[in-house]
């Protein structure tokens, strides 16, 4: 399985910046709640979106192209 970039850089900084709020939000509430399991949650994702900016690939994004190639190859 190759994984290759595929958003692009625009899209990389959005996920980084998006990714690294959410990360701060949640661990400032984590400090105040750390039995809040909803606040770790948001922690995961917010490092997920930043690992995804930082390498350029997006595993949901690669699975809808995929989706999507073989819907056309089925078609014609």
């Amino acid at each position: 399985m190759k994984i290759a970039p595929n958003i692009g850089i625009m899209n990389a900084l959005i996920r980084i910046t998006c990714g690294l709020t959410s990360l701060a939000w949640a661990t400032a509430k984590l400090s105040r709640k750390p039995w809040c399991s909803t606040y770790l949650m948001v922690a995961f994702m917010g490092a997920m979106k930043v690992g995804e900016g930082i390498v350029r690939y997006c595993p949901v994004t690669d699975f809808l192209q995929n989706q999507q190639m073989n819907t056309d190859k089925s078609e014609g």
